[in-house]
């Protein structure tokens, strides 16, 4: 029977474009060695418990495990699956060949690899049913996600899937890395609903949290700049931060980032703020220039820092209430 695997691409999906380029998958735990070496898996486990001692018992068991798993159950034919940060895309292939020990082929960091066929249609996230979204954000580098596979053809084929209202299940069916990495994907996705303007408001809500003074652009020509930051009530009191926000699926490349340093105040720090990601060209002009860029899991991260801070309107954008899990 055709199996349904999760397979992440890096900690930031950053071998995406390897793994297309080359048609494969590929894991890390290089310092286990090469899985087909060990007979047992209760050897590779032994191994994995050595080479990573500093980290949780548990942590190394589970480590272990998913390579067993990749080497022992993923199958020609069956079906992997990858997810895109930036885009909010899920990439779909079919496997093609067994598992191989190849840190030669992608990386030595992730030297376990498997071949696989990416299809070139993608699966945007916002058409997938609430339960495919907390499925498919789990935590781990590879599990299976079979339940969710007629949906994920269905998407392909162009056919839309039926609203449903998920039932949040109960927390004892969840290890704490797990519900919280479901969590930060869930405001993900209320982020990624807000209209540009709204963005704007939420950056600058953010800003607020941290103390500074706020003036939003208001809709129209702005010149680069969509919020400036500064500490006193009447800008003079530096640093005076001017942020330039871009709400889209599509990456932000290196002349928009120039845009922003060129426009005024001219001396102001830069802070560039794109859901879409950065092409590495941005990326290395920001570099260059002392820009800060801002992706979309950055702005969750700082929304899980100064959320009670906000002001209250900001907050009302991206509604959330404090859970407690156990530690």
């Amino acid at each position: 029977m055709m199996k349904w695997w999760m397979v992440r691409a890096g900690d930031n999906n950053e071998l995406i474009p390897q793994w297309q380029s080359k048609q494969v998958a590929s894991i890390g735990w290089a310092a286990i060695g090469n899985p087909r070496s060990y007979q047992t898996k209760e050897k590779l486990v032994e191994k994995a418990h050595i080479v990573y001692s500093d980290n949780k018992p548990g942590t190394r068991l589970s480590w272990a495990s998913q390579v067993w798993r990749f080497y022992s159950e993923i199958e020609v034919n069956d079906k992997i699956i990858t997810y895109s940060k930036e885009t909010r895309e899920y990439l779909l292939g079919t496997v093609t060949r067994a598992p191989e020990y190849r840190p030669d082929l992608i990386d030595s960091y992730y030297p376990n690899v498997i071949s696989v066929a990416w299809d070139h249609k993608r699966i945007s996230r916002d058409l997938l049913s609430q339960g495919a979204k907390n499925s498919l954000g789990g935590i781990l580098t590879v599990f299976r996600v079979d339940d969710w596979g007629q949906e994920l053809l269905g998407l392909l084929a162009g056919a839309p899937v039926q609203p449903e209202i998920d039932q949040v299940d109960g927390a004892n069916e969840y290890d704490t890395e797990s519900f919280i990495e479901q969590a930060r994907t869930m405001i993900e996705d209320l982020v990624d609903k807000l209209d540009p303007w709204q963005m704007q408001e939420l950056i600058a809500g953010l800003l607020q949290a941290m103390g500074y003074q706020v003036t939003v652009s208001p809709k129209g020509p702005d010149g680069g700049v969509d919020v400036l930051a500064h500490r006193d009530a009447f800008g003079f009191e530096n640093p005076i931060i001017k942020v330039q926000v871009k709400h889209r699926h599509a990456a932000s490349g290196g002349p928009e980032v120039q845009q922003l340093i060129g426009a005024n105040p001219h001396g102001a720090s830069c802070l560039f703020v794109s859901t879409g990601g950065f092409t590495a060209a941005a990326r290395s002009s920001a570099q260059q220039n002392g820009v800060k860029l801002l992706d979309l899991a950055g702005i969750v991260q700082l929304i899980n820092e100064w959320y009670d801070k906000m002001p209250v309107d900001k907050q009302a954008l991206i509604p959330l209430k404090r859970i407690y899990v156990p530690s």
